[in-house]
């Protein structure tokens, strides 16, 4: 007998063994669950990077992100706030507030990403064939589609 755990169980490993990691600017990404598998209501992606790493400054409009460091350092920037955190700890940044992050070590780190509604993490297959940096009036046109505004350069750039 299917119960309404037994479904969203079934929806969830579906949705997290359906994707392959892909390479995405120097990040391998894999997308974990997305929007439709978990009702709209999150999706969640590992992003695994060599130092720096990390993505301009941007602000999520439609969504919060939590990211929860799972190897190495990763320092993030939130609005006027900065933070260096390591393995096992985690960071909630709300809708619309400027953040990212980098990997201050030169091993690198991974991070466990949930955003909430779900959505931005599809974000990923549809950019990936951008070359990048010359096709950022592209990237930021797709992005805005996914409800993301660059807002300054990666941290450590400045």
């Amino acid at each position: 007998m299917r119960t309404p755990l037994t479904i969203i169980l079934m929806a969830l490993a579906g949705a997290a063994g359906a994707h392959e990691p892909m390479e995405w600017n120097g990040s391998k990404i894999h997308v974990l669950l997305e929007r439709d598998g978990t009702e709209g209501s999150m999706g969640m992606f590992t992003t695994q990077s060599s130092a720096p790493g990390g993505p301009p400054l941007h602000i999520h409009e439609d969504a919060g992100e939590a990211l929860f460091v799972l190897e190495g350092r990763a320092e993030f920037q939130s609005g006027d706030q900065y933070v260096t955190l390591g393995a096992g700890e985690v960071v909630f940044v709300p809708r619309g507030v400027d953040h990212t992050f980098h990997f201050p070590d030169a091993t690198g780190g991974k991070l466990l990403v949930i955003v909430t509604p779900g959505g931005f993490e599809g974000f990923f297959s549809a950019t990936r064939h951008l070359k990048l940096p010359d096709q950022l009036d592209e990237l930021s046109r797709i992005s805005a589609g996914f409800g993301q505004v660059f807002t300054g350069p990666p941290l450590g750039a400045h």
